[in-house]
């Protein structure tokens, strides 16, 4: 056990890129400070200390060495000693009470007492634990380095836990408040042990989350979560410490700083909370990290989206030079470089997997998340197809004689560079970068934290192929949550945006950028059953249209019934079928009328993945006014024999899809032969529907002429003819 115990695959799900040295900690110190030993009045904090022995217990069970050095003695001296004082007071002194104490007197008397509590802790988890005091005295002599390490690492052999705790009580200096000596508390005690000792990492607890900009009180103040001394040393205003303790955070910050600059990477984290330290060994970004390459990581982090977004439209320029039948080579060797790596995609996935069914995730994200056998052979399939499709670069759409030797011509082009957000799919990967590259341009992708290890294996087999001329950087993967808010402020740089996940995730985007979006908030789907409809057609087109993916954005919503199929023998064995496959359905204030079944609270509702909604209307126009107010512009389709009612529908309802006697699950880029799509769009602006290679290009304007010039439009001749293409 030891190293990356914590949940096995599940440790770094939720990891930051800056926090994955903890795969590698073994040997932890934690300093516990006085606010979270103690209370406001003084007395043990019995439900910290015990939350803390909880969790030091379980380390210790998974093979990490466990160090603590705790603070808190003094704390519960003086607290004794005023209940002492208190109980032997007589009436006069009450009436002016004198309750300061001389701060070794109180180590004195709380240090016993506060290692009885530890031993009793610990005794119960069947822990042993040993009590070490040390004065800054020990450490001027030579020797007593080897000696402190001899015993301290005999003791960790037998999984003991070492407590560390400053001798107030016999230290040399002349007060208990002189900072001076090789450390003047157990917060540069605990940076002087962890250089001693080879920590891999110190974790100071505090009654606060971290090392605020300025006082944790006010409201201006943010939480730091890296440490940098050249950007936060001068900019940092401390408040007040905490009534208990001796050094507050600006004594934590410079022992922090001190173990860090000597290689011992430092988190000040919340003591308060009952599983921080778990967090932090699971990479997890609370707290604040110290760490002796972190000026390094802030200068990176700094440079990197704006980086890699114009690295990625400097590769789609080099890109689109290349001839057709060398961009359908890269795509070629992509299609071929996924099925040679198919064993070492499918068990990084299979590792996410198991990581998100021990997490707890849904089933319908689990089941998104998964290749499935044959799944890598179908996408190199649909590669291949869409290598082989004309080549839609600089594709002319139109050719117009302006005037004599004056030609325009309308012609496609790449956008430049996308963003795509997408969600759960590792497989949207694949066929967002294949679209990419047909259409020459550059990509950054951010895909969900659920499917790290999918996306970073498919990312390194598609990479690993596209050539040098071309560079790397032309797909960059984004793996921090952080970079996104600062990737959606490059409006001049990134040139479209594509979330495909969750209407939250769509909505959160394209309120915060200036950045086109594209996608849709809403599945809402329809499915009008007309009173003509052929009622064994609308059974399998409702059915499949619902239960085929239940999950997908194209699933059925809503079904939709004219008012004269109400109690007729077919319509009863559709809704017999439905609650077979399990479909939970809701009425509208017509159907819970007449069907008795539970009312809907809004026909804008999207409810769990397994409901559908059902409500009765008057004709063919009521069901396109009824779409068209409460849909979401997706797909919606009709079941008639009736064509004159089909074209009316087909004609009005305001959506990206609207089908005629077929399932809405049809609305997909591959179904409708565009190789793949990066999405489905249910805007007006730019592209609608599912979202292949043509969605991905605009147009641009050329015009060749021979030295003409406007001058007033004199001698101008317009002649406005069409032209052939060429």
């Amino acid at each position: 056990m030891g190293r990356g115990g914590i949940g096995g695959a599940v440790a770094m799900e939720a990891a930051d890129s800056t926090r994955s040295f903890v795969r590698d900690v073994r040997r932890i110190i934690i300093k516990v400070g006085t606010a979270v030993v103690t209370g406001q009045n003084g007395r043990l904090a019995m439900g910290r200390l015990g939350s803390l022995c909880e969790q030091v217990k379980q380390l210790n069970f998974q093979g990490y060495e466990l160090i603590l050095v705790t603070s808190g003695a003094v704390g519960v001296g003086r607290q004794r000693l005023q209940y002492r004082k208190l109980i032997h007071s007589s009436f006069a002194d009450l009436q002016n009470p004198q309750m300061d104490f001389d701060g070794k007197a109180c180590a004195a008397v709380g240090q016993s007492g506060l290692m009885a509590i530890y031993d009793t802790l610990f005794s119960q988890l069947d822990v042993t634990s040993s009590q070490l005091l040390v004065t800054d005295r020990d450490f001027k002599d030579p020797s007593f380095g080897d000696q402190l390490r001899e015993t301290v690492f005999a003791l960790l052999d037998l999984k003991v836990i070492p407590l560390f705790n400053e001798n107030d009580a016999i230290s040399t200096r002349r007060q208990y408040e002189d900072p001076s000596g090789i450390f003047w508390d157990n917060d540069s005690l605990a940076a002087l042990l962890a250089v001693e000792l080879n920590a891999d990492l110190l974790i100071m607890l505090s009654d606060v989350e971290g090392l605020y900009s300025g006082p944790p009180s006010d409201p201006q103040s943010k939480i730091i979560h890296t440490y940098v001394n050249q950007k936060h040393g001068r900019l940092i205003s401390f408040g007040e410490k905490s009534c208990g303790g001796r050094g507050g955070m600006q004594a934590k910050v410079a022992a922090a700083a001190n173990a860090a600059s000597k290689g011992v990477p430092v988190v000040i984290a919340s003591g308060f909370a009952t599983d921080s330290i778990m967090k932090i060994l699971k990479g997890e970004k609370i707290g604040t990290l110290f760490h002796n390459e972190a000026n390094l990581w802030e200068s990176s982090k700094e440079a990197t989206a704006r980086e890699m977004a114009v690295a990625a439209r400097d590769c789609s320029r080099r890109l689109q030079k290349l001839s057709s039948e060398e961009r359908k080579k890269i795509l070629l060797d992509i299609a071929d470089a996924l099925e040679a790596n198919e064993d070492a995609i499918r068990s990084e996935n299979e590792a996410d997997i198991e990581a998100a069914q021990v997490a707890g995730y849904e089933k319908s994200l689990i089941a998104r998340m998964t290749l499935k056998p044959g799944k890598i052979t179908n996408l190199a399939r649909s590669i291949r197809a869409i290598a082989d499709m004309e080549d839609p670069i600089s594709h002319t759409l139109k050719r117009t004689e302006v005037a004599k030797d004056l030609v325009f011509e309308k012609a496609y082009c790449p956008l430049g560079v996308l963003l795509i957000i997408f969600e759960s799919r590792p497989d949207a990967l694949v066929q967002i970068v294949t679209l990419a590259i047909r259409s020459g341009n550059g990509l950054l992708l951010k895909g969900g934290k659920e499917a790290m290890r999918s996306n970073a294996i498919l990312h390194k087999v598609i990479t690993g192929v596209i050539p040098d001329a071309v560079g790397k950087k032309l797909v960059g993967l984004v793996t921090s949550k952080d970079e996104i808010a600062d990737l959606l402020a490059l409006d001049d740089v990134i040139d479209l945006v594509i979330p495909r996940g969750s209407k939250n995730l769509v909505s959160q985007i394209k309120a915060t950028t200036k950045i086109p979006v594209l996608g849709h908030s809403d599945g809402i789907c329809h499915v009008y059953i007309d009173k003509s409809a052929d009622m064994d057609m609308a059974k399998r087109i409702v059915l499949d249209a619902k239960v085929d993916y239940p999950a997908a954005c194209n699933a059925m919503e809503t079904l939709l019934v004219h008012k004269d199929l109400n109690k007729s023998e077919g319509l009863d064995d559709l809704l017999v079928e439905l609650e077979k496959e399990g479909v939970v359905i809701y009425g509208g204030p017509v159907a819970h009328d007449k069907l008795k079944v539970p009312k809907v609270d809004s026909f804008r509702h999207e409810y769990n993945s397994m409901a559908c909604t059902l409500e009765f209307v008057d004709d063919v126009r009521s069901a396109i006014d009824h779409i068209n107010r409460y849909g979401s512009a997706h797909t919606d389709c009709i079941i008639t024999t009736d064509e004159k009612a089909a074209e009316t529908f087909l004609q009005q309802v305001d959506s990206a899809a609207v089908f005629h006697n077929a399932s809405t699950r049809f609305c997909d880029g591959t179904r409708f032969g565009l190789g793949a799509e990066v999405g489905i769009s249910t805007g007006r602006i730019h592209a609608r529907g599912p979202v292949g290679v043509d969605g991905l290009l605009t147009t641009r304007c050329i015009l060749r002429g021979s030295g003409q010039v406007v001058n007033g439009d004199k001698g101008v001749v317009y002649t406005h003819r069409d032209l052939p293409l060429q």
